[in-house]
């Protein structure tokens, strides 16, 4: 079953051409990794899959909804509202600078979301939250602000905040980049257990490793384009485009 599809996707930040013409589907359960040099369009990727970023041309289907669609013209068309406010709800994001509240503990980070954007109850939401703050190995954390938290505790309360909010699908822009080498471990494994979970997962990596490892698909874009998208056993071993070759070369 078909998730996410995104047909012939063009982005411009002024007149750079960030995306252009990406089409992409993702299937319920799929494990991506989205890997490329930087300046390839992989954040932007994601920032337009969560209407973080508005795409210029193109269509953007979220389970079978059309969340947004822009054509030459301009003209944009979606889902009726509601339709597309419940169809990013599915969707949990996780980005490479935390983004935590420093004013709040990390059970207040996670409970924010569940209480104010689905009206839960503060018992309800920090019922939830102590479950995924538990499920991250940080339920002992849970009163700690994050300036008492190392940069992988601060990713791993990022993970439980999103995952709070029950998410099917969730993205990960580049989760461990701004980590510490030895910290970079802890986040993985936290992800290794949503992929044993089965969560549909996109993951912005540089972690060639992790997404040989992880992944049913890898996908390599350059230049707002993606140039394969194949099984890590393919693309690792025999990979297609000369581009990726000489990308390996560096990276392995």
């Amino acid at each position: 079953m078909t998730v996410i599809r995104m047909s012939n996707i063009h982005k411009y930040f002024g007149n750079l051409h960030v995306l252009n013409g990406v089409s992409l589907e993702v299937n319920k359960g799929e494990i991506i990794t989205v890997i490329g040099p930087s300046g390839s369009g992989k954040s932007t990727l994601l920032r337009c899959m969560n209407q973080l970023e508005k795409i210029d041309t193109g269509i953007l289907e979220i389970d079978g909804v059309v969340v947004e669609a822009a054509g030459d013209e301009g003209v944009k068309r979606t889902a009726n509202p509601q339709d597309v406010k419940t169809a990013y709800r599915k969707m949990g994001m996780v980005f490479q600078s935390f983004n935590l509240f420093p004013h709040m503990t990390a059970l207040g980070n996670v409970i924010e979301a569940p209480m104010l954007v689905n009206n839960m109850t503060r018992a309800a939401a920090v019922q939830i939250a102590e479950k995924q703050l538990d499920k991250v190995g940080l339920l002992d954390k849970k009163d700690a602000f994050p300036s008492k938290l190392s940069g992988g505790q601060k990713q791993r309360v990022a993970i439980a905040r999103a995952l709070a909010m029950n998410p099917d699908i969730m993205l990960f822009d580049e989760p461990t980049s701004a980590l510490d080498p030895e910290l970079i471990g802890e986040v993985l494994n936290v992800i290794k257990k949503l992929a044993q979970e089965h969560m549909t997962m996109l993951i912005v990596t540089h972690e060639m490793g992790f997404a040989k490892e992880i992944s049913d698909r890898v996908i390599f874009m350059d230049e707002g384009k993606i140039l394969e998208d194949s099984s890590p056993k393919e693309f690792f071993e025999n990979p297609r485009h000369p581009r990726i070759k000489t990308f390996l070369e560096k990276m392995l």
